[in-house]
């Protein structure tokens, strides 16, 4: 049973109960309904629809082995230039140090992203794979986002299709979701005029998904898009696992203004976190998972998402960077018991996963 006090959901819950798929206007709805209990009871119904009680976790480690970029995107806190201080970039051994930095505790997954970086030759990033894949056989490598796939296409020339397959071979397992940001050419033109747009985006998850590796997908919202935008992202992320069915997950990100050009914005609301994790579940139905990431949105508020629509709280993480350079409060690792009692808490089953959602222990 449904409950909601919004007339305008009444049609979608209705759809919702004999799972159509819901349209762009419904999207609009959606963002826009004063009554976050009635969008979120709706988005509970699939989650459990698809995924019962069960709560996804994963034990992962993040590197990111540089923060030197040539973009300059205006909603970035993590990237600097070569001069700039605080800019760094680390050997290839450095990169392993750290891999290797938590020895004794199980990882199964290294999820590694950086910048563009101006002089690093392809070489370094096959390299890192490589050397990565061999000393931890067992782990799985999530690495380099659609936008650096693109990037090591122009300066290796190479096509996008063949550095994957290089990657692919060198060991990479699979591809994280960012850069994607927001779709709208409008708002991507002010936030970043420089990083690859939504075609390429979308055309990098496709081939990838064809060259036989699974990508995850995010949103980036609470900067300077409107609900359209919102809502035009999220269905062409779905007519895109249409076409391929190669997505695992979706991850709304919730921006962060502290030492970025939008400094003078406020951080989102609950209402919103709550409202885009709900709206994501009910609008991306061939999506399988749908993750609250608990650096950006807080533990409490993870911890609710799980009744508006998410399954998923993605993992230990372990030294994450890039949002706490925009001022993320959180901690930047959480301890794998802690996240079980979190997902206890909160009246679900906790679920030890791989990457690729494989279930390690429950």
């Amino acid at each position: 049973m449904i409950n909601i006090f919004d007339p305008d959901l009444r049609p979608i819950a209705e759809k919702v109960e004999a799972c159509e798929r819901l349209s762009f206007e419904d999207g609009l709805i959606l963002d826009a309904t004063p009554d976050l209990l009635g969008l979120g009871s709706m988005a509970n119904v699939v989650r459990e629809r698809l995924n019962g009680d069960k709560t996804y976790y994963i034990t992962n480690r993040h590197i990111n082995h540089t923060n030197v970029c040539v973009n300059s995107c205006r909603f970035c806190a993590f990237s600097k230039k070569e001069e700039e201080a605080g800019a760094y970039t680390m050997e290839l051994e450095t990169v392993l140090s750290e891999a290797h930095k938590y020895d004794g505790e199980k990882f199964s997954e290294f999820h590694i992203v950086g910048g563009l970086h101006p002089a690093l030759p392809y070489s370094y990033y096959v390299d890192m794979i490589a050397r990565l894949s061999d000393e931890f056989p067992h782990v799985h490598l999530q690495a380099y986002t659609a936008v650096e796939i693109a990037y090591f296409s122009k300066i290796s020339g190479m096509t996008i299709r063949q550095v994957l397959v290089d990657l692919k071979e060198a060991g990479l397992g699979s591809l994280p979701g960012g850069g994607a940001e927001i779709f709208s050419s409008r708002v991507r033109k002010k936030i970043c005029p420089e990083k690859i747009d939504a075609q390429t985006w979308l055309k990098t998850h496709k081939t990838a998904h064809e060259a036989g590796l699974n990508t995850n997908a995010t949103m980036l919202y609470g900067h300077i898009e409107a609900g359209e935008d919102r809502v035009d992202h999220l269905i062409r992320l779905r007519e895109a696992q249409d076409n391929t069915g190669g997505f695992l997950t979706f991850i709304p990100l919730a921006f962060h203004p502290e030492n970025t050009k939008y400094e003078d914005r406020p951080r989102t609301s609950g209402m919103m976190d709550l409202r885009m994790i709900s709206m994501a579940r009910l609008l991306l139905d061939n999506f399988p998972h749908i993750k609250a990431f608990w650096i950006m949105i807080g533990e409490k508020l993870a911890q609710i998402s799980l009744s508006f629509g998410a399954d998923d709280l993605d993992g230990t993480v372990v030294e994450e960077k890039i949002t706490h350079a925009a001022g993320a409060k959180t901690d930047q690792g959480m301890a794998r018991e802690r996240l079980e009692g979190l997902i206890r808490e909160a009246g679900r089953t906790p679920v030890q996963r791989d990457t690729v959602y494989n279930i390690v222990s429950v």
